[in-house]
């Protein structure tokens, strides 16, 4: 048996709030008509939006519309979300299609910190990293994922306050090619660490954007790589691909169609 909205009134002025999100300005003829309501009905229901604030009615047009209240509000709940239990399903998804261990990790400045790890339930080797760790953004995969959303600007007040050195053989240190790894990352989206933080360690890696298109989150797949192959690297790709369009659009982000 189908289930019916228990107060009718609340399920109708929503309806008319979903229809103006989705159509824009809209008359009273053609709301009443897209509703299959009669007009007075339709106009008592926007009356009461306008004078709660939620929307409003152009005078010259006399056409309706939402106001920014909603979005207000939108913006107050997103800004309370807590990412860890939003993520962690994703973390132990991709952990357990790649048999590594994942990481999420937020910008701190000019680090990152690890908020979360979900260690690998198959490999033999665990990841030094913990969660409370912070690292330089420039040399890792996860910092270079957030770094390439970042203006030119940024980028060089973050390498100039930075202290750039070789923790392996494979660090970039260089500002030029750093510059054109972050253009690369831009064009694939995602990035990589290949042994630049820690020898024996490649990681694939993808910033997170919130409602705002800020990025202040990102996260990634680390192993050893005689696992972590170019060839494997590249199938996780989509995976990690696919979870960075999942995680920002629960934080509200808006990808277009």
């Amino acid at each position: 048996m189908e289930e019916k909205n228990p107060i009718q009134s609340a399920e109708r002025i929503f309806k008319i709030l979903e229809l103006l999100a989705d159509k824009g300005d809209m008359g009273l003829l053609e709301l009443s008509q897209e509703l299959n309501l009669n007009k007075s009905t339709v106009h008592r229901m926007l009356s009461s939006l306008i004078y709660m604030g939620y929307a409003k009615q152009n005078e010259d047009t006399q056409k309706y519309s939402l106001s920014f209240k909603l979005v207000t509000l939108a913006g107050q709940l997103l800004e309370r979300t807590n990412i860890l239990p939003i993520a962690r399903p994703y973390l132990e998804e991709l952990s357990l299609l790649s048999g590594e261990t994942v990481h999420l990790v937020q910008r701190e400045g000019n680090h990152i910190l690890y908020i979360d790890k979900v260690e690998s339930t198959t490999g033999s080797i665990r990841m030094v990293s913990h969660v409370g760790m912070v690292h330089p953004m420039y040399c890792s995969g996860v910092g270079k994922a957030i770094m390439s959303t970042m203006t030119e600007e940024e980028i060089i007040q973050i390498w100039n306050e930075s202290i750039i050195e070789k923790k392996t053989e494979h660090t970039i240190t260089d500002f030029e090619e750093f510059k054109e790894v972050l253009a690369n990352i831009r064009k694939q989206g995602y990035a990589l660490d290949n042994e630049e933080n820690e020898l024996g360690v490649r990681c694939i890696a993808a910033c997170i954007y919130d409602y705002h298109k800020n990025v202040k989150y990102a996260f990634s797949i680390s192993g050893p790589t005689n696992r972590m192959t170019t060839e494997h690297v590249e199938q996780l790709s989509q995976d990690v691909l696919a979870v960075q369009k999942k995680l920002s659009s629960a934080l509200g982000y808006r990808y277009n169609k």
